[in-house]
């Protein structure tokens, strides 16, 4: 092997590390988010569990965060729950920040 193929190798080794560690807190964050959400709608416990694992399957819907915020408006605006999107959003910006964060130390 060359040096060129050993650097190659590394590169792509990262990026692959790269993209598990974005897809798990990107799953996380959308975990925490949908826990925050079942909050405002009151659920709790395994109800509570259930309803942010069906948060996490809805980004798998399309590429982004439209398809999570979609389902959490859609929800709490279902329940009567009042539901800013900018609301929305800047909860999601926060928890990515949090979610890396208990990414990288392994929660």
């Amino acid at each position: 092997m060359t040096a060129f193929d050993d650097r190659r190798n590394a590169f792509e080794k990262q990026f692959a590390h790269d993209e598990d560690l974005r897809f798990k807190a990107t799953a996380r964050r959308n975990k925490l988010f949908g826990l925050w959400v079942a909050d405002r709608l009151g659920k709790t416990g395994d109800e509570a569990e259930t309803y942010a694992k069906s948060v996490v399957l809805a980004d798998f819907e399309e590429a982004g965060d439209a398809d999570v915020l979609r389902k959490a408006y859609k929800d709490l605006e279902g329940a009567g729950k009042t539901a800013d999107e900018a609301e929305l959003k800047a909860k999601l910006v926060q928890l990515t920040e949090r979610a890396i964060e208990e990414v990288k130390v392994g929660r």
